[in-house]
């Protein structure tokens, strides 16, 4: 049988030979019941009274919020407006929805947009949407080419699977976790699991930050057992990330 995208690329559970690895990832432990459950939340969310006439609002909220948690996982102090990290951070989740009106049709450049707005100040100008020297463009070519194709897998785990892949490759070299959680949040719009971008997956990652670097470590492991911890993480994080915005949008209406 054909050797899938996920196996050449090292992730863990593409071992397996399959031509549908990330409807295989979706049938690993525990994360079809996750990922269920964070769609669930999400779900409650968008049904919140607010979404009728404050979506806009709500969403520009869960931005700030979202680049803020984002940049202090990355270390940085999310109250330092001059901190570029901060100022990338904020640019590139508030680019979120035109972003994922063009993930689909040209990831790479999608992707590439991400790291310009992510980076800027951060790196000459020149290196903005590049690969580093040395990144495994294939591999990353690779799961951006599973990330639009059909599939039965739920958006959640793609989500996850696209998060962990440019967060461990780092193929730009600076602001990967910016932009690993930015394509993160563009497909779940783009994918039509947060319609109106208002949850705030980042803000889930940030209160699981504890188990965030073990996790993503658990699926560079190459293991099976790895990859599902990992989805089952993120799809935690993305449930939280619904609270989150079911607080924006509460406070909404007050």
């Amino acid at each position: 049988m054909k050797r899938s995208g996920l196996t050449r690329m090292r992730v863990a559970y593409a071992r397996l030979v399959t031509d549908e690895p990330l409807a295989q990832v979706a049938e690993l432990e525990g994360v079809g019941m996750a990922a269920a459950h964070a769609r669930d939340s999400i779900d409650a969310l968008l049904r919140h009274p607010a979404m009728r006439r404050d979506a806009a609002r709500v969403a520009a909220e869960s931005a700030v919020r979202g680049a803020q948690a984002s940049a202090e996982l990355e270390g940085a102090d999310a109250e330092d407006l001059a901190d570029p990290l901060v100022q990338g951070a904020l640019r590139v989740v508030g680019e979120v929805p035109g972003l994922a009106a063009i993930w689909d049709q040209a990831p790479r450049q999608a992707l590439a947009r991400m790291h310009m707005l992510a980076a800027r100040d951060l790196v000459e100008d020149d290196a903005l949407g590049r690969p580093r020297s040395g990144a495994d463009a294939e591999r990353v070519a690779q799961i951006l080419t599973l990330a639009t194709a059909p599939t039965e897998a739920p958006a959640v785990v793609v989500a996850a699977l696209v998060h962990a892949e440019i967060a461990s490759v780092r193929p730009f070299g600076s602001a990967d976790g910016v932009v690993a959680r930015a394509a993160e949040r563009v497909i779940l719009v783009s994918r039509g699991v947060d319609t109106k971008a208002v949850s705030v997956p980042e803000v889930g990652h940030h209160a699981l930050a504890r188990g965030y670097g073990p996790s993503l470590n658990a699926y560079v492991s190459g293991e099976a057992d790895g990859v599902g911890a990992w989805v089952r993480h993120c799809a935690d994080g993305y449930a939280r990330g619904a609270e989150e915005g079911l607080a924006i949008a509460g406070g909404a209406l007050d």
